[in-house]
């Protein structure tokens, strides 16, 4: 590999250079494997960027930047189509929150559905069974582009869409009371466009393999199918995919209005809100302008940066997160971390964790400490200010939060 300027470069033979901004942090063997055969591809622009929180993924690695020109690929843009972050600051401090902060905890779980019980059906917790009115308002306003793709694709309409707007999901998904550096008390929090953004990119990556079919030996990996522009399912995707991205960040600004009104109920003190906001994408594709060229580019884990642009670095439970200002560093195609990134699957810090550590780990936040939580250990990921330090040249930290009281999904 070879020095320049702060990223070092994986040459990949016959395909487009790979620069990966990841000095200081572990990368996986796996992982540079799938950066190589991405970068095989031969629609490729310029070359791959790789963030400091880059780990295995489905076809290709979260934390890369994926440009392309005349083609998309459904699984770098995933299941989890417009998951991202939002942050809201207050006008409380800290010292506004009372000592025992598990009242605030359970009115948040109150106002926002999460998690996921009866194998998704009917009587799922995570999903809304009445959809409240000012949600019926918001799925009005995109429930006519909707149709129009269900006219096409008619099983998406029997997933969960409306009745998942306004709603957390699992995983690493969460709801987060934090404090910064000057005693701010902000809220935070991270999902995406739920069960039917999940449907659209299956849907579609499906259709992508099925193409590609008598192409999928000569792919160094199935999930590399991709949808040529200029084709019907090229042209479907796209307006899918923007759809759903619509979706989760209207998803996102939902429940945030439901977590503050939920704070005001609890809170004997009453506060202003979105002093300061940002509601932010991480996994998505858009088109772009780069090196003088429109390119459509796939952030797979990663945050649009451009100069001044407001981002959300994410640390684990436990661990503090960061409001970032991008630099626009035009070799990273304007892009930074969108987290501190796993350096182990769920089930290995299942395996390796207990019960005990996930609360020695999470000492002085008030969350779930239990079984069903330890993948999301802060040990079952990088060390997020490592993470920090191999991007300096792509953000600024704006402002630093740690956690007081976490939601998980």
């Amino acid at each position: 590999m070879t020095a320049r300027q702060h990223y070092d470069v994986l040459e990949t033979g016959a395909g487009k250079p790979v620069k990966m901004w990841t000095r200081g942090v572990p990368v996986e063997d796996a992982a540079r494997q799938q950066l190589v055969n991405t970068a095989q591809m031969p629609f490729i622009f310029r070359h791959l960027a790789v963030m400091p929180d880059v780990h295995l993924g489905k076809g290709s690695t979260i934390g890369s930047v994926i440009p392309t020109v005349g083609a998309v690929i459904p699984a770098a843009v995933g299941v989890d189509i417009g998951c991202g972050m939002m942050a809201v600051k207050t006008s409380l401090t800290a010292s506004d929150l009372p000592d025992n902060l598990g009242p605030l905890r359970s009115a948040i779980e109150h106002a926002v559905p999460h998690g996921r019980t009866a194998q998704g059906g009917r009587r799922d917790a995570g999903a809304w069974g009445s959809v409240p009115t000012h949600v019926d308002a918001a799925w009005a306003g995109m429930a006519a582009d909707f149709r129009r793709i269900t006219d096409k694709y008619p099983q998406l309409a029997r997933t969960n869409h409306r009745n998942h707007l306004g709603t957390l999901g699992t995983g690493n998904h969460f709801i987060e009371v934090c404090v910064d550096e000057s005693q701010a008390v902000w809220f935070m929090l991270h999902s995406g466009s739920r069960g039917v953004g999940n449907a659209i990119g299956t849907t579609f990556i499906t259709l992508a393999q099925q193409d590609m079919q008598r192409h999928l030996a000569n792919l160094p990996d199935r999930d590399l199918a991709y949808l040529a522009e200029g084709s019907q399912h090229y042209e479907d995707y796209v307006f899918a995919v923007s759809w759903a991205q619509a979706f989760a960040r209207r998803n996102r600004e939902l429940m945030m209005e439901a977590v503050l009104a939920a704070a005001q109920r609890v809170l004997r003190k009453p506060f202003q809100s979105r002093l300061e906001a940002v509601n932010c994408h991480h996994n998505y594709v858009q088109k772009e302008h780069h090196f003088g060229k429109e390119v459509l580019v796939t952030r797979k884990g990663a945050v649009s940066a451009r100069a001044g642009e407001l981002g959300i670095i994410p640390g684990s439970m436990g661990a503090r997160s960061f409001i970032v200002r991008g630099k626009g560093n035009p070799e990273s195609f304007c892009s930074c971390s969108h987290g501190a990134g796993r350096t182990m699957s769920r089930s290995e810090a299942k395996r390796r964790f207990t019960v005990a550590d996930q609360k020695h780990a999470t000492e002085g936040v008030e969350c779930r400490k239990d079984a069903a939580v330890i993948d999301e250990i802060p040990m079952a990921y990088k060390d997020i200010d490592a993470v920090m330090a191999a991007q300096s040249d792509l953000v600024e930290v704006v402002h630093t939060l740690r956690q007081v009281v976490c939601v998980k999904g």
